[in-house]
């Protein structure tokens, strides 16, 4: 059972590595984005309210995204271990994360940190942006994103490193060598990803 957290800056290749290391885990990669988008779909209760303060370009509140990561990591396919990708974000998002995992006898086993130089995460960012069309990503818009990044996700970290968890990761490099990178250091602290 392995109970993991991917973060990284944008443009660190979290969403290419959270789907391979669920594949070799054997574990569902779990991102925010993916179960907003999956409730709304549903029309549950938390994702018509989710949408509600998404239609308006605003976050949504920590209290409605604890419950629909609560109510996604109940699910049984998560009992044998899972990789979070966006979640937590902020100090009460670890707490409630910290909660929700003490209630079942369990904690994070590991924190991968993805690391990358700021000058080739814009550029790798800026060239996504231009095979996307996306034209609203400009370097400005883009280093602002970092820095938000920087900002708000920093003292996660520490949270995480104080805890002897975290394994930071060069994000830089092919998708096989960062994967490579990140399992033999999840053999370190005794995850085994390489027999899947």
């Amino acid at each position: 059972m392995t109970r993991l957290l991917l973060i990284g800056p944008p443009g660190s290749g979290k969403g290419t590595q959270a789907a391979r290391l669920s594949a070799r885990l054997g574990i569902p990669a779990i991102s925010t984005g993916d179960i907003f988008r999956d409730n709304v779909r549903g029309g549950t209760e938390l994702g018509v309210l989710a949408k509600s303060f998404m239609d308006r370009g605003e976050y949504v509140p920590d209290s409605v995204t604890n419950d629909l990561v609560r109510d996604r990591l109940a699910a049984a396919d998560a009992d044998s271990g899972f990789l979070l990708d966006g979640y937590p974000r902020t100090a009460e998002q670890v707490r409630t994360l910290d909660e929700f995992l003490a209630t079942r006898g369990h904690s994070l086993d590991a924190v991968v940190q993805l690391t990358a130089d700021e000058d080739e995460t814009v550029s790798r960012l800026l060239r996504r942006a231009a095979e996307q069309g996306r034209t609203d990503d400009t370097e400005d818009v883009i280093r602002h994103r970092l820095e938000v990044y920087a900002r708000e996700t920093a003292p996660l970290i520490d949270v995480y490193a104080s805890r002897g968890v975290v394994v930071s990761i060069d994000g830089l490099g092919s998708m096989d060598e960062v994967t490579d990178r990140i399992v033999d250091a999840l053999g370190g602290l005794g995850i085994d990803g390489k027999a899947a």
